[in-house]
Order: structure tokens, then sequence, then C-alpha cells
């Protein structure tokens, strides 16, 4: 297959991107939450994202430095493997290089993909890519949890905590201050967060918050939807959850969760997935907790980057 790298066009491709991503769900770590990366500030500069497209105009691929996740998000047509992921590669690798000595370069790049895509894993080694997974010092990798379509179990929140959508834009900084403070990361804008509101698949009775007695928002949980999803079957996707820190291992993210679930499920959802890391072992422990399981095991790849 022939293909065509040129610029990203904010106003034009997204959709087209997220059809992409969507039409090939099994090669890709995450496309039912694309949406809440495609919104993230590291697209303000267009030159963070590459498309390849076919001479008909068909896009086929393409790239993006997620900034604040130090991660290339990569989303490819299969017929075009491999010379496409290699080229993507080679993009990626010189707008990292470029970036250097600006406010977005970063020390390390990572690019996630699944442990049985050996052709993929062979062209990220031959790129200088290094798989996390099993390095002496804080070792890296993902897993995607899988839920099928079975009933949320009741749940009780604590007294004075209640669950309803986010208020649209009038919450927005008052989410963004919460999300700060339970990452602990400055990465989330403001700018971000109302950009997610904007996607056409968002659906605000999936924009979750806890909120206390005096309304103060303590938690989020924000539910994606997509129509084709897994296999070409309903499918949802938490992206992200989080709860204040002195009021965790209280039941509020699986109240969250639960709530969530029972909507993704009323909008047809067959199966519902989230992604996390190795090493958060609270976080397996809740998804285990609420009917997740193990669907798929993903590698975190690392090519460092220095001035």
């Amino acid at each position: 297959m022939h293909f065509i790298q040129r610029a990203f066009r904010p106003d034009h491709d997204q959709q087209a991107m997220l059809a992409l991503a969507s039409a090939n769900p099994d090669q890709h770590l995450r496309s039912i939450d694309l949406p809440y990366r495609l919104s993230s500030w590291a697209l303000d500069d267009p030159a963070n994202l590459a498309i390849w497209q076919t001479e008909t105009g068909q896009i086929v691929g393409w790239a993006a430095l997620q900034v604040p996740f130090w991660m290339i998000d990569l989303v490819w047509h299969p017929a075009a493997l491999p010379s496409l992921y290699r080229a993507m590669l080679e993009w990626a690798d010189q707008r990292a290089q470029s970036l250097i000595g600006t406010h977005q370069a970063r020390p390390a790049w990572f690019v996630s993909v699944f442990e049985q895509q050996h052709r993929l894993r062979q062209l990220l080694a031959a790129q200088g890519f290094a798989d996390q997974s099993a390095v002496e010092q804080d070792p890296w990798s993902k897993y995607v949890f899988r839920r099928g379509n079975q009933a949320p179990s009741p749940t009780t929140l604590p007294a004075g905590i209640s669950i309803r959508p986010l208020a649209g834009m009038a919450e927005i900084a008052a989410y963004t201050n919460l999300h700060r403070a339970v990452f602990e990361s400055t990465s989330m804008t403001e700018s971000w967060r109302a950009n997610t509101l904007k996607q056409p698949s968002y659906r605000a009775e999936l924009d979750l918050v806890a909120v206390d007695q005096i309304g103060a928002l303590v938690g989020f949980c924000i539910g994606w939807f997509n129509q084709q999803g897994f296999g070409g079957r309903p499918s949802g996707q938490i992206e992200p959850l989080g709860v204040r820190a002195d009021l965790r291992q209280q039941g509020i993210a699986q109240a969250l969760l639960a709530e969530n679930f029972r909507r993704l499920l009323a909008l047809g959802a067959e199966q519902i997935f989230v992604e996390t890391d190795n090493y958060r072992g609270a976080a397996f422990n809740l998804y285990e907790t609420v009917g997740f399981a193990i669907h798929a095991h993903g590698l975190v790849y690392r090519k460092n980057y220095s001035a």
C-alpha cells in the first residue's frame, strides 16, 4: 500500500482518525477513549501529530506526541504494515528531537504495544526503543481489563456523598483542580477538560462526579461509549477515574464505577474496558472487586532523548 504523509488538520481529521482506530481495535491498546486523549493540550500544536493517507485521501495511519503522557500514540491500518509503522516511528523520532530545548521536550518518550505484537516490537527495538517490562529499576507494563455486561453489584456511599453528572462548563475549573490533586500532576488543564465536552462522542450522562454535602467535587469517573467497539460489539471504556486522597477506601470509586456501568449498559454496551499500569496494586484490586478480569497485557517501550 502506497501512502503519503501530510500535516494534521485539527478541524477536519479527528473523525477519520477515530474511525480508523475503531475499525481496528484489536491492534491498539486504546481506541474507545481516544476522544479524551485527542482533547489534550499536546494537539494545540498541530505539529505534534502527523497523518498518513493513500493517494485517494483515505487515512491509513496517524501518530501523535502526547506531551502530557510522555507517550507516542500510533494508529494504523493493518494492510499498511510494517512500512507505515516504521515511517511513523521515524517521524516521531524527528519530532521528539525537534522539541529538545523547548517546554514540550521530554527526557524519554514511550510507545505501548500488545505483548503478542512481535513484529511491532522488533520495529520498536530497531528504532532504539527498549522494553520496560523487565528492567531492573521500576519495570513498567500495562494491563487492559475487561468486564462483561453483567449488572453491577449494589453499592453504598458514605454519608453526605452523592453521584451526579458534571455540571458542564460551569464545573470545569473545579474538576481540573480535583484531577490535579488526585493524580499529583499539573498536566490536566481547563482547556483540555473543556475540549472533552466538545467531542462528538462525548456523552454528558457518562461524565460522573461524586460530591460531598456542600457540593464540592470529591471524585470523578468518565465513561466513553463506542457502538462498534471491540470485535464489532458495542463497548465502553472508563478513563479517567479518581477519588480525593482523604476519602479513598470508602467505596466511592466502586459506586462511581457501578453507576457508570449502569449507564453504559443502558446504552447497549456488551463489554467495558479499563487500562492501568502493572504497579498500581490498588487499581488492580478495585477492578477485580467490581468484576473486571485481565483481557490483555501491554508492553511499554522507552527511548531516551537528551539535550
